[in-house]
Parts: structure tokens; sequence; C-alpha cells
């Protein structure tokens, strides 16, 4: 899953570069808060259950909880946005003036666009917020949450009319979606391709056809996609050694994780942990995981 807000948090803003051809490499969901998002620059897709739509340089975007997604980008831009995370607990009190209708209605949109001159102006409220995330304060949270009731009253007053996503049929089945939350939820279990085909309820043969031809890999490379990314999360969260990461994400010793993580990431463990910065700040990453 995406990194969940840090702990005691409501609200959690960054910004970030990605190399120009960055995937996200699993399908993932947020389950302890809403995304909105600027793209400054670089043109995206996202992939979710129910269909798929892009955003550019200049949109906004926006993902609710419990909704499986995975994004790519679809041209040579290199791609740069910021981005906030805030639990349903923050927007509440803007909810009850803004109405829970309006609100839904923007995140069923998917993807809101404006005139170039109101797209600096939101550009300007996004940009506002990382500052004062950055800031060292005991009321610093709720100045966010005033910001952030600001941002969404810009979004819908000035949203271009025009539909902005282009949704398609389901391009994941339900029986492959339940595979890959198990996947999710056991990944340090090391499950196999039979006893995930048996929780999607399907011969080994059959499922890893249908997995490969739905997620455009093997099974096993996902599972190893899966783990890695709970590795890199645990070298930027926590201050366990390898050998302590490699048993809690299912690797035998501390050496296969090592090579493993060369393989996909072209560096160490200990080499990717030296260059991310640590949540607490909104440093620009320029090494994200492609894997």
């Amino acid at each position: 899953m995406p990194i969940p807000l840090p702990q005691n948090t409501n609200i959690y803003v960054e910004h970030k570069n990605f190399s120009t051809h960055y995937a996200m490499p699993t399908m993932e969901m947020a389950t302890d808060h809403y995304n909105i998002g600027y793209t400054i620059s670089g043109d995206r897709k996202c992939i979710t259950p129910t269909g798929s739509y892009s955003y550019h340089s200049g949109d906004v975007s926006m993902m609710r909880p419990y909704v499986y997604g995975k994004t790519l980008s679809v041209s040579e831009q290199p791609y740069e946005r910021i981005l906030v995370k805030f639990s349903p607990k923050i927007i509440a009190p803007f909810l009850e003036r803004f109405g829970q209708q309006n609100f839904d209605a923007l995140y069923d949109k998917r993807v809101c666009r404006f005139p170039p001159e109101i797209s600096k102006q939101i550009f300007i409220l996004f940009r506002d917020m990382v500052a004062e995330y950055q800031k060292d304060t005991p009321y610093k949270e709720m100045v966010l949450q005033g910001m952030l009731f600001r941002l969404f009253a810009a979004v819908y007053e000035n949203q271009l009319p025009e539909e902005t996503t282009e949704l398609s049929h389901t391009p994941l089945t339900e029986p492959v979606i339940n595979a890959l939350y198990y996947m999710e939820n056991y990944y340090y279990k090391n499950p196999s391709l039979e006893e995930t085909a048996r929780q999607a309820g399907f011969s080994p043969a059959y499922f890893s056809r249908l997995f490969s031809a739905q997620l455009g890999k093997s099974y096993h490379t996902y599972l190893t996609d899966i783990k890695l990314r709970h590795v890199c999360r645990l070298l930027m969260q926590s201050g366990k050694s390898i050998m302590e990461i490699a048993q809690e994400t299912g690797y035998c010793h501390g050496n296969y994780l090592c090579e493993q993580f060369r393989q996909k990431m072209g560096m160490t463990p200990s080499e990717y942990r030296k260059r991310q910065p640590t949540l607490s700040g909104t440093e620009q990453v320029n090494h994200t995981p492609v894997i």
C-alpha cells in the first residue's frame, strides 16, 4: 500500500521529482487518507479496476481511499508533482458547509483542469502548503487545514466544466484484484502461486496465464516487486538493520535481499537509504524506486 500518514498526523505534504519513465511497480491503494495533487510537469495515466484516466501539467488529480490504482508515464516529460495526503477527520468541518455530495463529485471526476491563469493560482496554493508544512510550529496542522479548505474551494469554483476523465471497462477482473489484495497482505510469508491461485478460485496454470495477461508480468516478478517496495519503505521510515528488514519482508537472509535489491535498483539497500529524505521533510527525490 502507499506510505500511510505519519503517526498522529492528519495531513502530509510532499514535493517530488521522478525519472522520465517512472511507473508505479504495483497496483496500490490508500486506506487512511485522501490524495489531492498538482502536476507541475509530465503526462501520466492512472489505471484502476473501474477504468483509466490521464492527467497533465497544470492538472489537479484526486484519489479517495480504498481505490486500487497504478500510474505510468505517457510522454518523455520528467514527472514533478506536489501531493497532499489528508485524513477524513481533517476535512470533516469543511464538508459540513461544502457538502458531501459536492466533495464526492470532485473525487468521481478524478481530474480537474483550469484556464492557464487559474492553474497558476492553484499551483501557488499547493506551493504555499509545501512551505507551511516545512515549518516546525505547534499550530502547523491547523494552518494547513485552513489552506486545504481554501484549496478545495478554489478547485471546485474554477474547474473547467468539460469531462476530463476517460473511463473504460474494468481492466482487472475480480479474481485478480482479490489475488492482489492477498499478495499485499501476506507478501512477507512468500505465498506460492498455488496458494494464491486457490484464493482466486483457479488452477495454478490458468491463474498464472490470467495474472500475466492482466498485470503484464509474472506472478513471481510481481511478488518480488511488492516485497522490494516494502523494503524501500522500511529503509526510509525505520532505523532497522538490513537483516531485520530482510526477515520482516520474507527474505531468508540479508545477503539475498541485497542481491535482489541491487538487481532491481542498481544500488545496495544502504546506498538507497543514504539517498532518501525522511518523511518529516519535503525534499525532492530523484531516486524513486522503479521496480
